[in-house]
């Protein structure tokens, strides 16, 4: 039913694929209109309010590699790098 469309990007100009499954998944919300924007133009609109989180370096108390956190690491508290975080997350 669905075919892959070819549509220019209406910010940078650039040609995009509008899929079948994005096409689906259109269709299954209800919206009437295809996309006017590519992939990055849509992520830039969408994050061009959002202001960037300040990210502080730190060491991780587990394996003693670079973790980068959202937040000021205070001495009294153990911080982990992502990996590490998941790891004790999981067990």
């Amino acid at each position: 039913m669905y075919q892959e469309k070819t549509i220019q990007c209406k910010d940078c100009g650039q040609d995009f694929i509008f899929t079948v499954g994005e096409q689906e998944f259109y269709a299954e919300r209800g919206f009437q209109n295809e996309p006017q924007r590519c992939k990055n133009c849509r992520d830039l609109r969408k994050n061009a309010g959002k202001s960037q989180k300040e990210m502080h370096v730190t060491t991780c108390a587990d394996c003693g590699g670079e973790a980068k956190v959202p937040f000021q690491p205070s001495s009294d508290r153990p911080v982990y790098c992502s990996d590490c975080f998941a790891k004790i997350k999981q067990g």
